[in-house]
């Protein structure tokens, strides 16, 4: 036989494209249309029931519109009504209303979108570009549309559109179709049939049988289609293909769970306000769904979105509700948003889940069994151990597919944290969150799994997604046919959670990997957009403090607890933690928009901390006074003692002890400083020469070298701009030396203070180093006047350690990452993420180096002149990307970082503390007691009043140092009972595999052992 495959593929694709799927609707009738573009209001959205006219008021004035009518400036509104009469000699059960609002390409949420109405108000379904449709039910057609005019801004070149305050006023699209159509079901059959074995064809062998049996009923099929009467013979065509798709799936075929999706982001190349929408079109359109294809299961992640949905469109809301009982609307990920998890501080992580578990129990009656995070930038090791106590049992990503240069081992695994905690994993072997089902996706999947032979279940997320969409009525046609089909994976609609409980029964000993799920791509996001990251961490270490102190203050001085608020706050925090807000991967407007918001957040929460911190320092005035009159009051809120102060203590500012002052001489145009700890050399240069520990009389600093360096690099990656730092950016460096007006000052209380401005370029930096009394690090902060474009700063520590890892803080603990470039593994992490700071050591030797608001770091080793090596730390300070937003942190900022000598890693969690939160002074003298005390090795990292305002006090401690230790943790105040208690705040008996850690909970004090980075939550009930 001839080799025909070429010329029936391509008789396939030509007919399909351009007669087959055209004729699913065949126009039979105009629409009336009219208009009203929302100009009043800046042009936002407006609730539907001012548009309809059902607000009380009169409806707006809607002028006539049609076909080829211009609409929409750039994130503009315009409100279509659109009616019709059907004809006489049609059944509405066999019509649709098909609309092209403009599309632009095939893509869908990157665009125009729609969501109808009912005039009473109720929601119909969304139309995007993959669902032009509305189903007729009446011969009187009435309804509206609302059509969002979102522009295309993902072609990744610089644009303007990416904030209504830059983007243009024009009209960017034009109505394209409106018009009353006859569906064709038999010929959107005939589409489906002829798709699915086409797409099956092309992804087998060619010496397949299979393939070649296809081929030729697919020939023979178009030879039975009169293409001047499509619907007249589709059901011969369509017979003629029934022996093909009778034959079963082969007895070993791969067993694919297909779970309906839609990844909808909670921002990115669109504003928040834009996804409260996205999320009421997609949701409308699954309950569609739900209700016609009784074999599809829809999963939703983000209960922020079920919220939105709740607020916003209620009536979406109850049939959701309904969906979820039946088994069919299914919550996943557990989580408040789909957030970062490598920035993200380790309480807030916790937040993540206690807000997303509560919520989908509170309204659901459910508890998530699965972490769902498929588009995350890479997954820190502190998250097994989180997510385990929040009830979670599995985990699926699909992201680490991304990596560039290592192909991770496994679909199917254990995943193992820093702790020691392992949570089953599965990464799609699809790779890809918006699957479609397609014959080349579901064969990527087989041939792609790495766990065959092990393992013969994966599950594969389809829907439209990104920007939503979700499942279409074409997808769930593919699912149905794949079901047992020859050739193909078996695929089942089904939910995450049966798909989950099968693979791990099949899979007795999956292989295990331990530590952080590190994505080899988007490094640049731990940097990128310093004030959302900065907002993210102020705002974080408020929080801790509004919580201590307001429980303290309601526990002592009967201060009401503010519920509401610091839910409220929690909220708003946990929404910009999302993976496109807190990374700094999102639009202009997204990121404006954060950075109002947290100014917000500080006003709030530092009017929660005034008001409990001086209602403390009321109730124990130290002088009888009311706090009012004379004197001050300092606050520690760290977990660490500082200063003469105790952890999470307050005392009068003249008790606090007096220690001798810093030394201060001048030396070779610059200067010599030193304190009981420490001797520091700072050149004419303003850069630090030499850092002494006076206890071992150890030089920090390698021979000529210096720290305090700014460097900066050309950053022009070669995709991705605001994601990726690509490794080539180290080819090229400027050593920032030039200074002007080096001085330095002695403060009244003791320290030392050198000052100094370094000019480049278009921006400047004005730095001050600060050497305290009694402290054995140097803290610089720079206020920095950026004006770079595709640069990247970074601040440089050398340091005169031969160690070939260093330790970079994670969520409730530290991991070790190498610093050597021995495989392709260690190679690809050249830029990776710690939070409050990172240590480099050997024995009994080692420094650190602590910030209040980076997350970029870079440790690399180097050869010394004595033969051995050191390291150097760098911070990424600033970055300068173009897309999407071209002014990208074109601003003033201020940054500060702690260079700890002689430390060990106690050390460092302590400076971290320190630099983070800042003491506090309140007017008036009080003594105020530690809201708790701790003896032994764990640090408090929470204390707040329980979820159920039962007044029950919560204790959340952890082991920070990577040891085994005992601890015993005292409140500083009475309670009747202490109990462990999971992140839901339930019993921990809750948490299989789990170890309590209390072992002695008397009245006064609880007793805890805890294994290296272990978490432990204690519940102090009749608090008195």
């Amino acid at each position: 036989m001839h080799d025909r495959q070429t010329e029936i593929e391509n008789r396939v694709r030509r007919v399909l494209r351009e007669r087959l799927s055209p004729a699913v609707h065949t126009p039979v009738a105009d629409l009336q249309i009219e208009a009203w573009h929302v100009e009043g209001g800046g042009g936002e959205p407006v609730p539907p029931a001012v548009a309809l006219g059902l607000d009380g008021n009169q409806r707006p004035e809607y002028v006539p519109f049609g076909v080829g009518d211009p609409w929409g400036p750039p994130w503009g509104t315009s409100w279509l009504h659109i009616t019709a009469t059907v004809p006489e000699e049609l059944n509405p059960a066999d019509l649709e209303v098909v609309i092209n609002l403009g599309w632009h390409y095939g893509g869908a949420g990157f665009q125009a979108e729609g969501l109808a109405y009912l005039p009473d108000g109720s929601v119909i379904k969304g139309i995007n570009p993959f669902n032009e449709w509305l189903k007729v039910t009446d011969r009187t057609i009435d309804f509206y549309l609302e059509a969002a005019a979102n522009p295309s801004v993902g072609d990744w070149r610089p644009t303007e559109l990416g904030d209504k305050l830059t983007a243009p006023k024009e009209p960017i699209y034009k109505l394209l179709r409106a018009d009353l159509s006859v569906f064709n079901e038999e010929v959107h059959e005939l589409v489906a049939d002829i798709d699915v074995l086409d797409q099956l064809g092309k992804a087998l062998p060619v010496g397949e049988p299979r393939k070649w049996e296809i081929l030729l009923a697919l020939d023979h099929a178009l030879d039975l289609i009169d293409l001047a009467d499509i619907p007249g013979t589709a059901t011969t065509a369509r017979e003629s293909l029934e022996p093909v798709f009778a034959k079963k799936a082969n007895a070993s075929a791969h067993q694919l769970t297909a779970t309906g999706h839609a990844h909808i982001d909670s921002a990115w190349l669109w504003p928040v306000r834009e996804t409260v929408r996205k999320v009421a079109r997609t949701t409308a359109n699954q309950v569609n769904l739900l209700e016609t294809y009784p074999d599809h299961v829809y999963a939703m992640s983000s209960a922020q979105q079920y919220e939105w949905i709740k607020d916003n469109r209620p009536e979406v809301y109850e049939k959701v509700k309904a969906a979820v009982g039946e088994g069919r609307f299914v919550p996943v990920g557990g989580m408040w948003v789909e957030s970062d998890t490598n920035m993200v501080g380790s309480e807030a992580m916790a937040r993540q889940l206690v807000f997303g578990q509560n919520f989908f129990r509170d309204e659901f009656g459910v508890l998530c069994d699965e972490v769902w995070l498929p588009d995350s930038f890479g997954y820190s090791g502190g998250l097994p151990q989180i997510v385990k106590l929040a009830g979670v049992k599995y985990f699926l990503t699909q992201k680490i597919s991304w990596n560039r240069v290592n192909k991770f081992p496994h679909h199917t695994f254990m995943w193992e944290g820093i702790d020691g905690t392992r949570v089953f994993t599965h990464f799609p072997p699809v790779d890809t969150y918006n699957s479609d089902l397609s014959g080349r996706e579901l064969d990527h999947a087989v041939s792609n799994f790495r766990d065959k032979g092990a393992s013969s279940h994966s599950l594969a997320p389809f829907g439209w997604g990104d920007g939503g969409g979700g499942p279409t009525r074409e997808m769930l046609q593919r699912a149905r046919r794949t079901r047992d089909l020859e050739g193909s994976a078996k695929v089942t609609v089904r939910s995450p959670k049966e798909f989950f409980a099968d693979a791990a029964a099949e899979y007795h000993s999956p292989a295990v990997w331990k530590g952080e799920l590190y994505l080899e791509i988007h490094r640049g996001t731990y940097t990128s957009q310093a004030k959302t990251k900065q907002g993210n961490r102020f705002s974080e270490h408020l929080l801790r403090e509004a919580e201590q102190w307001s429980t303290l203050a309601a526990v002592h001085a009967g201060l009401d607890y503010p519920y509401e608020e610091l839910s409220r706050i929690w909220k708003l925090v946990l929404l910009q933690q999302f993976h496109d807000i807190l990374p700094g991967s999102a639009i202009a407007w997204v990121h404006r928009e954060a950075r109002e918001n947290y100014l917000q957040v500080f006003a709030d929460l530092n009017k929660i901390i005034d008001d409990a911190q001086r209602a403390l320092v009321s109730k124990f005035a130290t002088d009888g006074s009311t706090g009012s009159e004379g004197g001050e009051t300092i606050f520690n809120g760290a977990p660490v003692a500082r200063g003469g102060l105790t952890a999470l203590s307050a005392a009068p500012a003249d008790a606090v002890p007096v220690v001798e002052p810093v030394s201060l001489t001048e030396a070779d145009g610059g200067y010599r400083i030193a304190n009981d700890r420490i001797s520091i050399t700072i050149d004419a240069r303003g850069l630090i020469t030499s850092a002494v520990d006076l206890a071992s009389g150890r030089e920090t600093l390698p021979a000529g070298q210096t720290a305090n360096l700014l460097q900066l690099h050309a950053d022009f990656p070669n995709a991705w701009d605001a994601w990726d730092i690509d490794e080539f950016y180290k080819h090229t460096v400027t050593n920032l030396t030039d200074v002007e007006g080096l001085k330095a000052e002695q403060l009244p209380d003791g320290s030392v203070r050198v000052g100094l401005r370094r000019s480049f370029a278009k921006s400047t930096v004005d730095q001050t180093l600060v050497v305290r009394p009694g402290e054995s690090g140097v803290e610089i902060t720079c206020d920095i006047d950026w004006h770079e474009q595709e640069k990247l700063l970074k601040l440089a520590f050398p340091i005169d350690v031969h160690a070939d890892s260093a330790a970079y803080e994670t969520q409730f603990g530290h991991l070790y990452r190498p610093t050597h470039e021995n495989t392709s593994w260690d190679s690809a992490r050249f830029e990776v993420c710690a939070h409050r700071w990172v240590h480099v050591g050997e024995t009994g030797f080692g420094a650190a180096v602590a910030n209040n608001s980076t997350y970029g770091h870079d440790v690399s080793r180097h050869a010394s002149p004595d033969g051995g090596s050191y390291s150097v730390v760098r911070l990424s300070l600033l970055r300068g990307p173009r897309y999407p937003d071209p002014q990208t942190d074109q601003d003033r900022h201020t940054v500060k970082a702690r260079f700890e000598i002689g430390a060990q890693i106690a050390d460092a969690v302590g400076a971290g503390y320190a630099l983070n939160l800042p003491e506090r002074r309140q007017p008036g003298t009080a003594t105020v007691p530690a809201i708790a005390t701790v003896e032994g090795g764990v640090i408090i990292e929470a204390i707040k009043l329980a979820e159920d305002r039962s007044g029950d006090v919560i204790i959340r401690a952890y082991e920070p140092y990577g040891a085994r230790s005992t601890a015993t943790i005292t409140p500083g105040f009475g309670f009747a009972e202490v109990s462990e208690v999971d992140l839901l705040e339930r019993p921990i008996t809750e948490i299989e595999d789990r170890k309590p850690a209390l072992v002695d909970g008397g009245d006064e004090a609880a007793a805890v052992a805890v294994r290296p980075f272990q978490i432990v939550s204690l519940r102090f009930s009749g608090v008195k």
